[in-house]
């Protein structure tokens, strides 16, 4: 049956196959080591692999990951016509996969199922697609999205990576096209932009959310990146 999303777990052994349907798998806990085409590498939690029908894919993973694997008719038009297989998730689409862990564990109800696979379509169609990237910057980047209220260091960063501080930030600007504090940055200001439009939190806890523990530092940065103050940013939202 296509167009619905399972939890699957893995072995160890290597496996492989093919199948006449689109698969998408997104690890919820662990990592998946995958190989199809020219793509062979481990795909993580915040990340997407797209395998399109008909591809022959090898996999195999420790006892104790688990994934969200959805098989589909179509996929979306970007998508499909990538030439990428793996891409980073948003941080909305990976709370969803979260929340539909929950609900998938909990019932059987076909009409649940449904609005689960409907939403998580929606979702899917807002993604952006690009370059596949250095698995190292790759889980900097997720660690600077999972940790965006926190004190983030080059140093730790580096750290996460495996990389040399100086060897890090070359690498990061290389791959991302832009340097890790713009990078952060961006991310805690598109970040504040979201709760100041769809929450009543005070603009002082915002900026705490998103690590600007000093609301006027945060005030300013956000009118430069934004071009408007918080407080008119939420009065419009």
């Amino acid at each position: 049956m296509t167009n619905t999303l399972s939890i699957r777990a893995y072995t160890k052994q290597t496996q492989n196959h093919t199948h006449g349907f689109h698969q998408l798998v997104l690890p919820i806990q662990g990592s998946i080591h995958i190989a199809l085409d020219s793509f062979s590498d481990a795909v993580s939690v915040g990340e997407c692999v797209v395998i399109k029908a008909g591809t022959e894919h090898h996999f195999r993973a420790d006892d104790a990951a688990r994934f969200i694997v959805v098989d589909l008719d179509t996929l979306p038009p970007h998508i499909s016509q990538s030439e990428f297989v793996l891409f980073a998730i948003s941080p909305p689409l990976l709370s969803f996969v979260y929340f539909a862990e929950k609900q998938l564990e909990f019932q059987v109800d076909s009409k649940l199922e449904m609005a689960l696979f409907s939403l998580f379509y929606l979702l899917l169609e807002q993604q952006e697609i690009s370059v596949i990237i250095d698995s190292r910057i790759r889980r900097a980047q997720a660690h600077i999205l999972e940790h965006i209220e926190s004190p983030l260091t080059i140093k730790q960063l580096a750290d996460i990576a495996c990389l040399s501080p100086t060897q890090f930030k070359k690498r990061f600007k290389e791959t991302v096209g832009e340097t890790v504090h713009q990078y952060i940055v961006q991310q805690r200001i598109e970040k504040a932009k979201a709760l100041l439009t769809h929450t009543d939190l005070p603009i002082q806890i915002v900026a705490e959310r998103v690590g600007y523990l000093d609301l006027s530092a945060f005030s300013r940065r956000f009118s430069m990146t934004v071009g408007l103050s918080p407080s008119r940013w939420k009065s419009k939202s």
